[in-house]
């Protein structure tokens, strides 16, 4: 048996379950996976979203599943100088890159020649594994 998930359901529910997910994946509309505890589910959802987060899923049975950030292999970018810091997001944005900004961080999923071009830039770079929520795209539309 397979349950199908084609709705959100407010963030505030209370889940059944729980799908751990990388990022890639987060940005399909349709996947076939299984929840943590090992439910098979289909999720058919509109185009254009990226399951964040916390995001909660269910679908005609009211079955809920919460969605959870799988950590990932990223590059880390720290600095304080302001300076700096607008030239990496500016130079990583112009190649599209997905980017989840902090105070004084930037991480992305680990690119070899990314991470070259900051050290080019004079910024040092640091990995890590840890859970991949980028910005959200200017453009994109989140009516939930």
């Amino acid at each position: 048996m397979m349950l199908k998930l084609t709705e959100f359901a407010p963030q505030e529910s209370p889940s059944d379950d729980v799908v751990t997910l990388p990022y890639d994946a987060r940005q399909k509309s349709r996947l076939l996976s299984k929840t943590d505890s090992g439910i098979k589910i289909g999720m058919s959802l509109p185009r254009g979203q990226v399951l964040r987060q916390g995001f909660v899923l269910t679908g005609s049975d009211h079955f809920r599943v919460r969605i959870n950030a799988a950590p990932e292999a990223l590059s880390i970018v720290r600095t304080e100088d302001a300076l700096q810091f607008a030239r990496a997001c500016y130079h990583l944005g112009n190649r599209h890159v997905a980017l989840q900004i902090l105070p004084g961080e930037l991480r992305f999923l680990t690119d070899h020649v990314l991470d070259q071009m900051l050290v080019g830039l004079g910024l040092t770079v640091t990995h890590d594994v840890l859970p991949f929520e980028p910005e959200h795209g200017a453009y994109h539309g989140h009516g939930h």
